[in-house]
């Protein structure tokens, strides 16, 4: 008897697990010849893609360049990174927000442009202006305007886009990137000069 009971048990647990590891269609009923039903089709987004399964939203997964290295001649030339890059690793599409750069300690900003422009400016005085472009779209530059903190991009604009890594075609996009720098008394190596912080968002439909 007690044997019995176990294998019920057991037969019971089966298919509880059966049940809930899958689909469950419910059946719809017609009875008048000709006659129609509606039935709805629904979507649930969860972790494991498992219906029942814990409600999760679409991954998102985008990589952005560790660094972005420079490096200052004795001329006064500064040279970037030519494989800087914003990767789209998600299902869906995404874009990049905003740009927004900082002044590292004892470092000021300063407007972007022909180095010339520091010829007068005082050695060792460390000011840095800087230049960005994303994915081929519109150059963004510092200005003379705020010495600690500037947004060069504060709203989604041409080359920010990327569609989802299903389409290899326009998932990456590059960062190039330029600089002045104002001259150096002494030589440095990988002396932060400055932050950029980018923010990346869904490329929701509006």
């Amino acid at each position: 008897m007690k044997k019995h009971a176990s294998k019920i048990v057991a037969l019971v647990l089966s298919l509880c697990m059966m049940v809930c590891m899958s689909a469950t269609a419910f059946a719809a009923e017609i009875t008048t010849d000709g006659g129609n039903g509606s039935t709805p089709v629904s979507l649930s987004s969860t972790k494991d893609g498992t219906i029942g399964g814990d409600p999760t939203p679409t991954a998102m997964r985008v990589t952005l360049p560790t660094s972005l290295p420079m490096a200052m001649s004795q001329d006064g030339v500064v040279t970037t990174a030519t494989d800087a890059k914003i990767e789209n690793l998600s299902y869906g599409a995404v874009r990049v927000k905003s740009v927004t750069i900082s002044a590292a300690e004892n470092w000021t900003l300063t407007a972007y442009g022909s180095p010339n422009t520091l010829a007068s400016a005082k050695v060792d005085s460390n000011q840095l202006g800087f230049a960005i472009r994303i994915g081929g779209g519109t150059q963004a530059v510092t200005t003379a305007n705020n010495t600690d903190t500037q947004a060069l991009i504060s709203t989604p604009i041409s080359g920010c886009y990327m569609t989802g890594v299903g389409d290899l075609t326009g998932n990456c996009v590059a960062v190039e990137y330029a600089a002045i720098v104002t001259p150096l008394s002494n030589a440095v190596t990988n002396a932060t000069v400055a932050n950029v912080v980018f923010v990346v968002e869904w490329d929701i439909a509006a």
